[in-house]
């Protein structure tokens, strides 16, 4: 007789005549295996078991036990259950009997026909699982996604056909080895990916399913390819054993998420673009007045308008010098509109408004981040002006440092952003202006004279209107007309009288002042009759025509000895005044000009004075 417990598949116990019969050691005999006595015959082993914990009692002959000595004996089984504490694993006392020596039970034909049965059973059982197998890898087979399976410790324990083609592995060289260090070990950026930040071993120590979309997978050539997964964990009687791993090769679709992206992007950069030169535009608007063209006679206006007529064609560069209020934004308008760029902006700076560090960025751009304020990408005026025209006002402005940047540009038609390392090319005509003395800035190493021979390829200098007075009175009128629509006070005229007065006067804002002047006096009419009021005109120069009449021949005098008959007259002026130049006092009531245009002088000039002590802080001075 012994005692085994079938859960545990192990002998508890045997009596002498058992271990002689088996040919072991009541010590050895104990804990043995049941099924390791009885090799071969194990789905009769498990119908006859079952069938003894169902019934309480069964028997049976048609098992065999194999002795110690390794040949086979021939038993009859009678097996029992055994009372056991409650809660405790059910147990089976078996008593053996030789066949050899005593055959005294005839076969029981039910027990016999149930045995045979249960092993029909098994068999049918048995081949219900290989044909559920059969269809799984078949499943695994047709699958078009990826499917790999990993242990608790990361191996590989199968691996589809779909994987395999994708990874370029074959299931033989996978099984058995780290998944992840094979084909999951860098992030996309390049940088390493731990295993224990792997959302693919997660699901196996967490036990939740993991999806992950746009990562990166690495075959075996060593390229890699996109891929969204799900790690779903595999559990066994309710203990995480592994994961499965399902996977597909996203890279087609990522390419045109890319690439949809970008377009969005550049899209986005064409409507700020656009956006940028409507509001450019629409200031330009605001900020041209009422000049739409060029008006006047005289030689000087003709001159000007068939050098335009010259190079408006060209792509040249043009420097355009003249006083202030002379119109040298008119003369660049008027190149860039007779142009092959017109149906491109005419994008305008003036130099002599941006702060020193923000020349850059203005002129060609920022990136996001690259200083403290730039909150967003920022497109420069070069930018803006692709394939169009730049007009680069009060050129001699630009610090020096940055001159050399900007010749770049005009040289190479390339630039950088602030803050990018992105060369981007840019196709550009530039119309600068100035009313300084570019030579004489250049003998001064305030301007570079590589980029003063790069801007001054086809120079037009303006004549001043006290220079032209044959024009102040055409002029004149089609300000008024300007005037007249601008302030809605119906049609005004000029007299003769009116004509002649204004053309006796200097204009030293020149046609900008002259535009002030109309403006008050259309204010000031009343029933169509203007009201020319010159109290702030300055006859200091008079013109041509009046000089012409004077008994005295006026002396000659060059650029340069205007300038300083000019420097010298508004520091005396200054030095009267102690260094106040607007309100009562001021050096501009002074002079008898206006004010700004006493600043502008002063900042062509190049003008510094110390304000004497004591003067009032709240008054503007030098």
């Amino acid at each position: 007789m012994l005692v085994f417990e079938p859960e545990a598949n192990r002998i508890l116990d045997a009596n002498r005549a058992a271990c002689r019969l088996l040919g072991y050691d009541r010590g050895l005999l104990r804990g043995l295996e049941f099924t390791a006595m009885h090799p071969g015959q194990l789905p009769a082993l498990i119908v006859f078991t079952q069938a003894v914990l169902a019934k309480g009692t069964f028997w049976s002959h048609s098992l065999s036990a194999r002795h110690a000595a390794g040949h086979e004996l021939l038993l009859e089984y009678e097996a029992s259950v055994v009372a056991t504490p409650e809660g405790s694993a059910p147990r089976v006392l078996l008593i053996m009997t030789d066949l050899t020596e005593r055959r005294r039970r005839a076969a029981d034909t039910e027990a016999d026909m149930a045995m045979r049965g249960g092993i029909a059973q098994w068999q049918r059982v048995e081949r219900f699982f290989r044909d559920v197998e059969r269809e799984n890898q078949l499943i695994l087979r047709a699958a078009g996604e990826g499917i790999y399976g990993v242990n608790a410790e990361g191996k590989t324990t199968f691996v589809n056909p779909a994987a395999e083609r994708m990874l370029g592995w074959t299931a033989e060289e996978l099984v058995g080895r780290d998944m992840h260090s094979l084909v999951h070990h860098t992030h996309p950026d390049g940088s390493h990916y731990h295993d224990h930040d792997c959302p693919i071993y997660a699901a196996f120590r967490d036990g939740a399913v993991h999806h992950v979309e746009h990562e990166k997978f690495w075959r075996k050539d060593g390229s890699a390819f996109w891929v969204d997964y799900t790690s779903t964990p595999i559990r066994d009687r309710g203990v995480l054993i592994g994961a499965v791993i399902v996977f597909r090769d996203i890279s087609q679709r990522h390419d045109a998420e890319e690439k949809l992206l970008a377009a969005h992007k550049e899209v986005d950069q064409l409507r700020e673009r656009l956006e940028l030169e409507n509001a450019y535009l629409q200031e330009q608007i605001r900020l041209d007045g009422n000049h739409h063209g060029i008006i006047g006679d005289s030689a000087a206006i003709q001159k000007t308008l068939r050098q335009v007529a010259l190079v408006a064609p060209t792509d040249a560069s043009v420097l355009i010098a003249g006083e202030s209020g002379t119109g040298k934004e008119l003369v660049a308008r008027a190149i860039h509109e007779a142009s092959r760029r017109s149906n491109r902006p005419l994008i305008r700076v003036n130099c002599a408004a941006i702060p020193a560090d923000l020349f850059e960025s203005e002129f060609f751009g920022h990136a996001k981040g690259a200083f403290t304020g730039a909150l967003r990408d920022r497109i420069g005026r070069f930018e803006l002006a692709d394939s169009g025209t730049l007009f680069l006002d009060e050129v001699g402005e630009i610090p020096l440092e940055l001159q050399g940047k900007l010749l770049r540009v005009l040289q190479e038609g390339q630039f950088e952003r602030v803050g990018e390392e992105r060369t981007r090319n840019v196709d550009v005509r530039v119309i600068a202006a100035t009313n300084r003395d570019l030579k004489s800035q250049v003998r001064r190493g305030r301007f570079r004279e590589d980029l003063y021979f790069r801007l001054n390829v086809f120079p037009i200098d303006l004549v001043p209107l006290r220079e032209r007075t044959d024009d102040i009175p055409p002029l004149a009128m089609h300000l008024l007309r300007e005037a007249s629509k601008k302030l809605n006070v119906g049609e005004l005229r000029l007299t003769e009288g009116d004509a002649r007065r204004l053309a006796q006067y200097a204009w030293p804002g020149n046609v900008r002042e002259l535009q002030n002047a109309i403006e008050r006096a259309a204010i000031l009419a009343r029933n169509g009759r203007v009201r020319i009021d010159l109290t702030d005109a300055a006859p200091a120069v008079q013109s041509g025509r009046r000089a012409s009449q004077s008994a005295v021949k006026p002396s000659i005098l060059t650029e340069e000895d205007r300038r300083d008959r000019d420097r010298g007259n508004i520091l005396s002026a200054l030095e009267a005044c102690g260094g106040k130049v607007f309100g009562r006092g001021g050096a501009a009531e002074l002079l008898e000009i206006k004010p700004t245009t006493l600043a502008a002088r002063i900042k062509t000039l190049g003008i510094r004075y110390e304000r004497s002590a004591g003067t009032d802080d709240t008054e503007q001075r030098i």
